[in-house]
């Protein structure tokens, strides 16, 4: 099967809470520079946040990210956790994600559009035209 999209399904904790909380990851070749990361509120209900798919790798080895979005190995508790820090006008989120699944997720999505090569993905013309007609 062929497909132009990446999904993966995990199961993060949120802000300390020992009761994980169901998240999902999302990558499609038409966006090659962003990543969707969604967490499950309430059943039905999700809250998802797209950012670049670079800063989510750097954040594997090293702080990444100064905005809204920020992503750091947690090196001083536990090298195998990865921790994703969102911040919005509504409030701020830590989430603790396994190491091993973001780099499993990554390694997909660069199966699909290796890093570097994005822009052979990127329909800039079609951005125009949305951008313009509406």
């Amino acid at each position: 099967m062929i497909t132009d999209a990446v999904h993966q399904h995990q199961f993060v904790a949120l802000n300390g809470c020992a009761a994980p909380v169901l998240s999902r990851c999302a990558y499609v070749a038409h966006e090659p520079y962003a990543v969707a990361i969604a967490f499950q509120a309430e059943k039905g209900r999700w809250i998802e946040w797209t950012f670049a798919r670079d800063l989510l790798v750097d954040g594997l080895t090293k702080p990444a990210g100064i905005g809204d979005v920020r992503v750091r190995p947690d090196l001083s508790v536990d090298e195998d956790v990865l921790v994703l820090e969102l911040e919005s006008p509504d409030g701020y989120a830590v989430v603790e994600m396994q190491r091993e699944d973001v780099e499993r997720f990554l390694a997909a999505s660069t199966d699909l559009v290796a890093l570097g090569a994005e822009h052979e993905y990127f329909d800039v013309d079609s951005l125009i035209d949305e951008i313009t007609n509406v």
